[in-house]
C-alpha cells in the first residue's frame, strides 16, 4: 500500500488538472472521500474539478466543499483532465464516466481510491484496501504515508466516511484501526456531534412510518435463514420522505439474531429494485451473489440493482 501510495501522490503532483468523481447516488463515505481529496489538493496548491453524477444528499452538505461538486457532465471538457481520481467507485460503471475513462488519451492517467473488492481495472496506479472500513480510512494513511498535514475539515471529512459506512461502529467492517483513526480526527477537531446530529438524527416522521412498513414487510426463508423485505415504489411515495432516509435501513436489520444475511429490495421510480444485502457472520460472503447480479461491494454488505417486477401474492413476493 505504501508504494502505491507514493505512485499516486507522484501523479498527483506533477498534474496540471485534475477531474475527481465518485459514485452516482453518493453516500456519506463518497461525499466525505471526494471533500476530503478536494481539501488535499488545495494543500498542495492544484487544479481540480469535482464531479458526481447526482448531488450530495442533504444531509452531507455541511461537509466542507460540498458546494463545488457539479452534477452535469456537459460541464466537464474531459481531455482537459490529465490526471482523473475515482474516489469509492468500485468499477468503472460507477464512476459514471465509462466511454470517457474507456477512450481517454495516453496522457490522461487515472487513480483510484477504494476499500471495495475489485471488480474490473480500470486505473493506471491502483489505492485499494478492502479491508477498510471506509475509503476516508484509506484517505487518511495516504495523507499520513505523504506527510500530508491533517486540518479541522480534513478530520470531519474522514470521520464522516468512516461513521457512515460503519452505522457509527455498528458493523462488522470496523476495526481496531478504525477506532484508532476516529480517535485521531477528533484530536484534529471533528466534531463527533455536529457528524452525528447532521448524518443520523435527521430522519423525518415519513422517513420513520417508512422504516416500521419495511419491518411490518420483513420475511425469513427457513431453509437459507435469510431475512427479506420489500418496499414497493407506492410504500415511499405516500410516505413523503427523501430517498437518502432509506439508508440505513439493510445495516439496522442485518443485525437480526438467527439468520445468515438480510435482503433488503427497494422499487426504484423507473422501475426495477435496488437490492442491498447484509451478513454479520464472518463464514458468508454476500458480494459473491451481488456480483452475480451485476453489483458488488463487501463480503458483509453489498449491493446490486434488477430491472424486474414484483408483486405481493397470498403473502409471498413473486418475481413477474
Amino acid at each position: 500500500m505504501a508504494k502505491n501510495f507514493r505512485l499516486a501522490f507522484e501523479q498527483i503532483k506533477k498534474a496540471n488538472n485534475i477531474l475527481l468523481v465518485t459514485h452516482a447516488k453518493p453516500d456519506g463515505d463518497a461525499v466525505s472521500s471526494i471533500c476530503a481529496m478536494m481539501l488535499i489538493l488545495e494543500q498542495i496548491g492544484k487544479n481540480y474539478t469535482a464531479y458526481c453524477k447526482d448531488p450530495a444528499p442533504k444531509q452531507f452538505l455541511f461537509l466542507p466543499r460540498s458546494e463545488k461538486i457539479i452534477t452535469n457532465k456537459k460541464d466537464i471538457k474531459f481531455s482537459d483532465f490529465d490526471t482523473i481520481i475515482s474516489l469509492d467507485c468500485g468499477s468503472l460503471s460507477r464512476t459514471t464516466l465509462i466511454e470517457e475513462i474507456k477512450t481517454k488519451k495516453a496522457y490522461q492517467k487515472v487513480i483510484e481510491f477504494d476499500h471495495h473488492i475489485k471488480i474490473d481495472n480500470f486505473s493506471e496506479i491502483e489505492v485499494r484496501d478492502p479491508v477498510a472500513a471506509s475509503t476516508t480510512e484509506v484517505l487518511y494513511h495516504f495523507i499520513k504515508t505523504v506527510n500530508l498535514r491533517f486540518n479541522k475539515n480534513i478530520a470531519n471529512c474522514i470521520l464522516t466516511g468512516i461513521l457512515t459506512d460503519t452505522a457509527n461502529f455498528l458493523y462488522p467492517s470496523t476495526s481496531e484501526n478504525t477506532i484508532q483513526i476516529a480517535s485521531d480526527m477528533l484530536i484534529y477537531g471533528a466534531k463527533f456531534p455536529q457528524i452525528t446530529e447532521e448524518a443520523y438524527r435527521n430522519k423525518s416522521i415519513g422517513a420513520m412510518k417508512l422504516w416500521g412498513k419495511a419491518i411490518e414487510n420483513l420475511q425469513i426463508n427457513p431453509k437459507y435463514k435469510i431475512a427479506y423485505t420489500i418496499l414497493k415504489d407506492e410504500d415511499i411515495s405516500t410516505c413523503d420522505c427523501d430517498e437518502e432516509e432509506l439508508e440505513g435501513i439493510a445495516g439496522f436489520m442485518g443485525n437480526m439474531d438467527n439468520i445468515n444475511a438480510l435482503l433488503f429490495l427497494r422499487e426504484t421510480k423507473n422501475g426495477g429494485y435496488k437490492g442491498s444485502m447484509r451478513t454479520s457472520l464472518d463464514e458468508i460472503d454476500v458480494s459473491r451473489l451481488a456480483n452475480k447480479l451485476g453489483g458488488g461491494g463487501h463480503k458483509k454488505a453489498s449491493g446490486f440493482f434488477i430491472d424486474v417486477n414484483i408483486e405481493k401474492e397470498n403473502n409471498r413476493w413473486l418475481i413477474k
